[in-house]
């Protein structure tokens, strides 16, 4: 049973005070009014003076946030640093790109983007030789592109197609209906849906989603729970909608769905929060009860295909790097678990049935390695070809014998391949094309260090060959180390445009992501974390060991996640960075879980209201940990209005703090976006904008 704390709150019955932060010769914030507030949380006192900025729609946080905006811009305004960065920002992004193609009954999707829209067309080609044709475009919702395309779903016949949209970047998502064949719309309207997909039914006549209640409150802050599973039948209203599954016993279960092809099955996973683990539960007649297959927590188990009675799953069970099982229906209706690809020493990164193979795409130091292997696990062959770096791709039905896959790394710009899977030929279908750029001008270098405690960390180092590395190259340090995610070798035009200021872009793969697996993973969460930041501020070390840069060179930038990662490590290591740059970043750690979707990181971070994981936050938490007359290095936070997966107000709150506690001249900044979200669907411009103005912060700082 979950503990439960009473929270005694004391108010401090004062008049409300303006806080004026620390005045330089050189500095004067704009003053954030500080209410005394004190609670008792676990017996320990916790002071909050800036919890009215929570309130982060209000109208006294908007003006806040005019104030905060309008003095940023007076010291990242377009200096000769920025206005550089931003003119090649702008002709790196004049370039195609496309996304990996995917076909169903003989159509193929994928996204196209010149370079000069905000937002990427959804093309199609109708046939193999058909020419291609727009079929969306998202650069039509609205005039500055902030209304964006979300997820888009094919129907099994190819007849129709269901799509979300995000309206400022908020995870809130409306769904609408489109019949291919004529472009033509349906009257369809899906409202308050998060977190969700559209899972056809093999009829197509209609689709499964995901589905919360209205909100009470404003929406982009009250807290998401108790969903519900609903079937929407094309041609009919929201309300008419069918209840699939819901808990209302467990509001804090999350449910996705798999229709299996050709059969009655389908396949109901059940999930905590941002744990990886789920239950699974099978249907094995139309209407029919979901009947438990797997009802404990005891690993990650995803629907790969399925064969006639034959399911395949990748499950984490007794395998933290992953592998591959099979669950076979017999005539009774029993159920029988068995293994066919074992876990190896490499993590699997995906797994996918094609011309009735597996392809299992493994991570070896954070490099892709594809094995093949048959459907009785039997190895067959490797992927043929130099492809150092990320693959990803291979979608597909099982009797496909075609299908495409991407590659890219730090200095190779993305490439689709098409491959023929009955004799393993591939040949180049798309490659993108940069002005100006030739790839064997740029060196990508992994090498691994110890961190404190002797753990050996990969880092990947890359910077154009003409740059003379030494303790004055300008570095920029990116981590993000949680929820079992894996920063994989990718080619950036941002990262680009550092590089060709003459700077080092350093990508270290610490602990809390998958890289290597569950271990690697709990090895960064929970009562491990701490091992996070040390991992990240030893890549800085290690780096000016080596006379890569040095702490008057070196810029941290995370984003999310790895917002407290910059954060709290930049508390931590006051003197080691010479700018850092939290970005849309969990940074008030005692209440995270009290908006939104916040509560479904505790798997990760532990739970507030737990004592010793309380305590173990507390040591940690970024807001609650900045010291009064330290001397701080120049800090950039940037977030948006309408992020509502980590709320605005931890990076108000924070940049309040921080600029009210400097104990020097360095500058503490917040850039604020209006019309954005989490990061999700951002128009080009905005995104442009944003990255010159973070690296000529960060240059400026060094300079």
């Amino acid at each position: 049973m979950r503990n439960i704390i009473v929270y005694s709150f004391f108010f401090v019955l004062f008049s409300c005070s303006t806080e004026t932060v620390t005045d330089t010769d050189s500095i004067t914030y704009p003053k954030s009014r500080t209410v005394p507030f004190i609670e008792i949380l676990h017996g320990t006192e916790i002071s909050d003076p800036y919890r009215w900025l929570e309130d982060f729609t209000g109208d006294e946080a908007n003006a806040w946030v005019e104030k905060q905006n309008a003095f940023t811009q007076t010291y990242i305004k377009d200096t000769a640093t920025k206005t550089a960065i931003k003119a090649d920002l702008s002709k790196i992004w004049v370039s195609d790109s496309v996304s990996t193609p995917f076909m169903r009954e003989g159509k193929t999707f994928y996204y196209f983007n010149d370079g000069n829209w905000q937002q990427s067309k959804l093309m199609m080609k109708a046939c193999d030789t058909c020419a291609e044709e727009v079929l969306l475009d998202p650069n039509l919702f609205s005039d500055d592109g902030t209304i964006s395309l979300g997820s888009i779903s094919i129907s099994p016949n190819a007849e129709y197609m269901a799509y979300s949209i995000s309206d400022g970047g908020s995870d809130w998502k409306s769904w609408k209906i489109m019949k291919i064949a004529d472009k033509s719309m349906l009257e369809d309207s899906l409202l308050w849906t998060k977190f969700s997909g559209a899972v056809w039914e093999n009829d197509n006549s209609g689709f499964y989603y995901l589905k919360y209640d209205q909100p009470d409150g404003e929406a982009l802050l009250e807290v998401n729970k108790a969903p519900q599973l609903l079937f929407h039948t094309l041609n009919t209203a929201q309300s008419n909608d069918k209840l699939i599954y819901k808990n209302s016993e467990n509001p804090r279960w999350s449910f996705g769905i798999n229709v299996v092809k050709d059969t009655s099955y389908k396949i109901l996973s059940i999930g905590e929060g941002t744990d990886e683990r789920n239950r699974v539960y099978i249907q094995l007649e139309a209407n029919g009860k979901f009947i438990p297959l797997i009802d404990e927590l005891i690993g990650a188990y995803n629907l790969i295909s399925s064969k006639e009675n034959i399911l395949w799953f990748y499950t984490t069970a007794n395998a933290p790097n992953g592998k591959v099982v099979k669950l076979e229906i017999k005539e009774d209706q029993s159920t029988e678990w068995s293994e066919v690809i074992s876990e190896t020493k490499n993590s699997i990164s995906s797994v996918n049935v094609i011309n009735n193979s597996f392809v299992v795409i493994y991570l070896e130091d954070t490099l892709s390695l594809v094995n093949f292997y048959n459907l009785d696990g039997s190895f067959s062959r490797t992927l043929s070809g130099n492809f150092k770096g990320s693959i990803g791709g291979f979608g597909g039905n099982i009797d496909d014998t075609e299908t495409y896959f991407s590659f890219t790394n730090f200095t190779t710009p993305s490439q689709i391949h098409k491959i023929d899977l009955t004799n393993n030929s591939s040949k180049l279908f798309w490659a993108q094309e940069l002005k100006d750029f030739t790839v064997s001008d740029y060196v990508s270098e992994l090498r691994f260090y110890k961190s404190k405690d002797g753990t050996k960390i990969p880092l990947h180092i890359s910077y154009k060959k003409t740059t003379k590395l030494n303790s004055s190259s300008p570095v920029l340090l990116y981590g993000y180390g949680g929820f079992n995610i894996s920063i994989l070798p990718r080619f950036s035009k941002s990262y680009l445009a550092w590089m060709n200021q003459g700077g080092v872009v350093a990508v270290a793969n610490l602990r809390g992501g998958g890289e290597y697996g569950g271990a690697w993973h709990d090895d960064g969460k929970l009562f491990n974390k701490q091992n996070v930041f040390d991992d990240f501020a030893y890549a800085a070390k290690y780096l000016h060991k080596s006379r890569i840069g040095s702490s008057s060179t070196t810029a941290i930038q995370g984003g999310s996640n790895g917002g407290l990662l910059v954060a709290a490590t930049m508390l931590q290591n006051p003197k080691l960075f010479a700018a850092a740059i939290p970005q849309v970043g969990v940074l008030d750690m005692l209440r995270f879980n009290k908006f939104t979707i916040g509560w479904a990181w505790e798997s990760d971070y532990g739970s507030p209201e737990k004592t010793n994981e309380f305590y173990n936050l507390l040591s940690y938490s970024p807001y609650h940990n900045i010291e009064n007359g330290e001397c701080y290095p120049p800090t950039l936070v940037t977030t948006s209005k309408r992020d509502d997966r980590v709320v605005p107000s931890h990076s108000f709150k924070f940049a309040a703090r921080l600029q009210a506690s400097q104990g020097c001249e360095n500058p503490i900044l917040i850039r604020i976006e209006d019309r954005a979200g989490h990061g999700a669907g951002t128009p080009k411009d905005k995104r442009i904008e944003q990255i010159s103005d973070v690296y000529g912060f960060a240059l400026s700082s060094m300079n």
